[in-house]
């Protein structure tokens, strides 16, 4: 008869069924991935609710803002845009252009009828003072001739004034007389006669130019000073640096001459 021990019966509580190997315990690896394995709680899912939220109202402002720039624009229609863009500024150069043309043009006109008029200004003062019909001022000298005898001729006045034109005098004065290029001196019945007025002594003269060079004209051995010595009168120059003729005349009309055009050949 055997001795080894019998296999003892299986228990009623046992829940393993009849002739299965039992179950192997949890060990290692395993049980540490089920120990670490997150676990949703109410507050993680309720932030990715959140999230999720927050992403597609992001994507939805993307989209609107992309709608409403040239993303969403077909090639025809950027070309088009691109075109339209050009030509408008083509046409916004041509329109700088044509504003700094009329500029220049503005300015040009306006600086030659400036000059124009300028040059207008200085001639017609020119020949104010040339024909008498302005008084003038500058530099020249005074010359007092005196005639105590009445002895000096008209002749001798004469050649005074000649001398003084000649000499350079621009504007010429006797006594309260404007003298010009169609002054003359004649001798009277009641003395001398200068462009029809009678002059009596002293004879005051006043001749814009340069002083020492009429001075020194004048001075001139068997000139016109020499000559009033010569008819017994005297004769004083001064030179000054500001002298003013005052007196000045009406000139007349022409009769028979007329301005010749620069067309007329």
């Amino acid at each position: 008869m055997s001795t080894d021990p019998q296999p003892a019966a299986p228990s009623p509580d046992d829940p393993s069924p009849a002739g299965s190997p039992a179950p192997t315990p949890v060990v290692g690896w395993r049980a540490a991935g089920r120990a670490l394995r997150p676990r949703a709680t109410r507050a993680q899912a309720l932030t990715g609710v959140l999230c999720a939220l927050l992403g597609f109202a992001i994507v939805v402002q993307v989209q609107q803002t992309d709608e409403s720039g040239l993303t969403v624009l077909r090639e025809s229609e950027l070309v088009s845009l691109l075109d339209q863009t050009t030509r408008q500024a083509d046409e916004l150069q041509q329109q700088v252009n044509e504003l700094e043309r009329t500029h220049s043009e503005l300015q040009s006109g306006s600086t030659s009828r400036e000059a124009a008029l300028e040059a207008a200004t200085r001639s017609a003062a020119a020949q104010g003072i040339l024909s008498g019909r302005l008084p003038a001022q500058g530099p020249g000298v005074v010359v007092t001739v005196s005639d105590p005898t009445g002895s000096v001729s008209a002749l001798t006045l004469l050649n005074l004034l000649e001398e003084l034109r000649n000499a350079g005098a621009e504007a010429v004065q006797l006594n309260d007389l404007r003298l010009t290029a169609s002054s003359y001196v004649v001798g009277g019945d009641d003395g001398v006669v200068v462009d029809g007025s009678v002059v009596a002594p002293p004879y005051r003269w006043v001749a814009i130019g340069d002083p020492s060079t009429i001075a020194t004209a004048l001075a001139i051995p068997g000139g016109a000073l020499a000559k009033v010595q010569i008819d017994g009168g005297t004769a004083d120059v001064q030179q000054q640096d500001q002298v003013e003729v005052t007196a000045t005349r009406a000139v007349a009309e022409p009769e028979h001459a007329t301005p010749r055009s620069a067309t007329d050949d």
